[in-house]
Order: structure tokens, then sequence, then C-alpha cells
């Protein structure tokens, strides 16, 4: 399988990876960092689908699609950390004042996992926020020591596959996800 790594620009292929089977629920299209925790809220249904139709019809890429041949099977946020929640973020501490980019959702489709899609996200999701001119990137991964984690809780990606990226330990977090502690990776880009 031959991996193609592209900007998460066209609507449809991001709905392939972020909608719901049901036009009515309320999954998070992987706004819930993306946008402010109010308008995060008050977006139902529909309206979210609507939200990110209209941020791809922007021109600004939400991150990154891993293609085999024309099916899009994954997708990883990449996005300036000024522009996320992130930023105001209590539980994940800033390393410095570098204006670094966040990486901080990588979402297989079932029927490509365990084929190398996951590290082929997280070097695009590198990539594309080095074209833009990152100095860094930071991801928030949990550090399961190990053990399983539940697949609805691992979007936020495994330390070991960060560090496999070449990211290293740059912080502790307080921040807790599925009963796992995340840290905080960086990846140089200077």
């Amino acid at each position: 399988m031959a991996i193609e790594i592209r900007p998460a620009s066209v609507f449809e292929d991001v709905r392939a990876l972020l909608g719901p089977k049901s036009p009515e629920a309320n999954v998070c299209w992987c706004l819930s960092y993306r946008i402010p925790s109010k308008l995060n809220n008050e977006l139902r249904g529909p309206a979210r689908g609507a939200y990110v139709a209209e941020l791809c019809r922007a021109g600004t890429p939400l991150g990154v699609l891993a293609y085999d041949g024309d099916e899009p099977v994954g997708w990883a946020a990449v996005a300036p950390r000024s522009d996320t929640s992130f930023a105001r973020s209590r539980t994940i501490p800033y390393v410095d004042d570098l204006p670094v980019w966040s990486l901080w959702c990588v979402r297989v489709r079932p029927g490509h996992r365990k084929r190398g899609v996951s590290h082929a996200l997280i070097a695009g999701a590198v990539e594309f926020a080095r074209s833009h001119g990152a100095p860094a990137i930071e991801a928030y991964p949990l550090d399961s020591g190990g053990a399983r984690v539940d697949l609805t809780m691992a979007y936020a990606g495994i330390r070991k596959n960060f560090e496999r990226a070449g990211f290293t330990h740059a912080a502790d977090t307080t921040s807790v996800l599925a009963g796992h502690p995340r840290v905080l990776m960086r990846l140089d880009l200077r």
C-alpha cells in the first residue's frame, strides 16, 4: 500500500474521515480544539459539518489526509498552536515562546489500521507545518506505558509513535485522557 499525504482541503474527503453516519449526530469533526469552546458547544448536528465545509471553502487546509489511491484513509489535525484552544490550556504547558504548531489528532479508518498510516500522517503533518514556516511542532500524545488504549480515545496518538518520528519529550502535562497521562512531545523544525 502506497500512502500519499495531501492537505485536507476537499470537504468530501474530510467528511469521509470525520463525519458521522447520521447527519444529525453531534460528533467532534475535530473542532473541539480548533474553535472556541462556546462556539463548539453551540454547533449541533449538521451545523458542525457545515462549519467544516466552510473552513474547507475558505482555502486553509485543516490538516492532512492520507490517501490509498483516491480513497481517504487517515486524518491528522495540525495548525498553529495560537489558533487552537491549546493556546489557552491550563493543562498543556508552554515550553518557550516559539510560535509552534500543534498536532492533536491522528485518525485512521477501520480496515486500514496497522499498515503504517498513522506514521505517514505524523510525517505528513510535520512536513505541512514545516512548509508553512513552523519553527517547531508539538503533539500531546498518551503515555500509556505500553497498555492498550481505547481506540475512541487514541486520537491524541501514542508517545512511541511520536518518538519514532523524531519527537522528544519536552514537558509533562496535567492532562489525562482515557486514564493515561498526556505528555508534550516536540520536534524542532529549524
